[in-house]
């Protein structure tokens, strides 16, 4: 009996093969457990699937290539990634203005969901992950551990004795997890929505602008921006308000409320955009929504990545505080061993919480940054007294964007530094004539103010 338990409990069940779940499933195996991962797509492999219109293109940074390292795939992934080294800002006038992410050589880098997602899933596959697709889950009855799958041919039932629901922010194992007892669960859209939009290569097959940088023109309560793709085309988003302001979704309908929109804000965008209001009546406006909930745990269940933790996409870790949620698991399995799925997984959810709770909230604060602030020649001036401080005191003084972009410091810590220092910089920058005199500041006196208010 005990051996025959050992098996099942060595059977791992992940419903969701997207960009998480397939990287789990290729955690999984490594580990030397029998994986099979249920998604309620069709495989795009075998049918011919519109891509566009629903992705904001990922930004990989340093936790996401740590995560895939650990498994082997960077130098696959490598070929599908572009380096963006920082914002380019856009003003009206179509004037740009670069800033830069961190030091020479830290970039981010632009990578699309459809490729990335299918070479993790054939990455799985061939290390002995099963896939079935167009399964989907309608109900997980936790007390014997069965999911219900909807399936062309009816209803299918099966016993999973581990679950891992990577099954993204409309989870269908946390939905069964919502009719348990106690379980807190907290969701909240912006008022801003998105919308998908592309600018092509050149004629000549060239990259339009610059393609080593994230391109954003922000125009106080809205903004657009664009990354790149190997194809030499630009993946870009804009973000409106829903309704509710001289420039939002629901104000623009037909091609001349859109063309006027464009040529009075975005007109350097607009002149590269053949396709534009092609492609803004046929691509989806979509929702941007932050969850949190606890616990994530439920019997032998485990939610991970935007299953537990969706954030909106302005601070470019969506994806890579996912793929740590993959590396932190994938440790506590190697330090608590394969059988200890109720130790792991609590540990998991104690370990993770605080980080991905100051994530959401950097998320939603960067939101406002992108689209008030990065236009504002203080902020600019804020960033290059920051860069300085970092220059001259690399240890002590780090740059919150750094902390999280560039570093696998858990973020509940990245988050608590930024608001010292932000305080500091606040401060700082109230010097009426701190434009003048930025450069002659007594920069070891600010590292002192810091090291004495983390003493408090």
């Amino acid at each position: 009996m005990g051996n025959n338990l050992l098996m099942e409990n060595n059977e791992i069940t992940i419903l969701g093969a997207g960009l998480i779940g397939s990287l789990m499933a290729i955690y999984l195996r490594k580990q030397g457990l029998a994986v099979t991962v249920y998604d309620k797509r069709p495989d795009k492999r075998k049918t011919p699937y519109f891509e566009g219109g629903r992705s904001i293109n990922m930004a990989l940074s340093h936790r996401g290539w740590k995560s895939l390292e650990q498994v082997g795939l960077k130098d696959k992934v490598m070929p599908l990634a572009i380096p963006m080294y920082g914002r380019k800002v856009h003003d009206e006038h179509g004037g740009t203005t670069f800033i830069s992410y961190g030091k020479e050589d830290q970039a981010i880098y632009s990578i699309s969901r459809g490729k990335f997602n299918q070479l993790l899933a054939e990455e799985a596959e061939r290390l002995g992950a099963e896939i079935e697709f167009e399964h989907k889950c309608v109900d997980v009855d936790f007390r014997t551990q069965e999911i219900s799958f909807e399936h062309k041919e009816g209803i299918k039932k099966l016993t999973a004795p581990v679950i891992i629901g990577a099954d993204g922010a409309y989870s269908s194992l946390r939905l069964a997890m919502q009719k348990q007892i106690r379980f807190n669960y907290q969701q909240e859209y912006i008022s801003h929505g998105y919308k998908e939009l592309t600018i092509p290569a050149t004629v000549e097959g060239e990259f339009a602008m610059d393609p080593n940088a994230l391109h954003i023109w922000p125009r106080g309560k809205f903004m657009l921006i664009a990354l790149p793709n190997p194809d030499k085309s630009f993946t870009c988003t804009l973000f409106l308000p829903f309704e509710g302001t001289k420039v939002c979704f629901e104000k623009i309908n037909d091609p001349a409320d859109l063309e006027q929109v464009f040529r009075s804000y975005f007109d350097d965008a607009y002149q590269l955009m053949p396709d534009l209001k092609e492609e803004f009546f046929r691509n989806p406006t979509s929702a941007l929504i932050n969850i949190e909930c606890y616990p994530w745990v439920q019997g032998h269940s485990l939610l991970i990545g935007d299953a537990s933790h969706a954030m909106v996409p302005f601070y470019g870790q969506g994806m890579n505080c996912g793929f740590e949620d993959c590396y932190v698991l994938n440790q506590l399995i190697d330090k608590f061993g394969l059988n200890s799925w109720d130790l792991v997984f609590e540990k998991f959810q104690k370990k993770r919480k605080p980080d991905t709770d100051a994530i959401c909230q950097l998320a939603m604060e960067n939101f406002v940054e992108m689209r008030d602030s990065v236009a504002d020649p203080k902020f600019i001036l804020r960033k290059k007294i920051e860069a300085r401080l970092n220059e001259l005191y690399p240890n002590d003084w780090i740059p919150l964007y750094s902390m999280v972009t560039f570093s696998d410091m858990g973020y509940a810590e990245a988050y608590a530094q930024g608001k010292l220092q932000q305080a500091i910089m606040d401060k700082v920058m109230a010097d009426p004539l701190i434009t003048e005199n930025w450069d002659k500041l007594d920069y070891s006196d600010i590292i002192d103010k810091m090291e004495t208010a983390k003493a408090v």
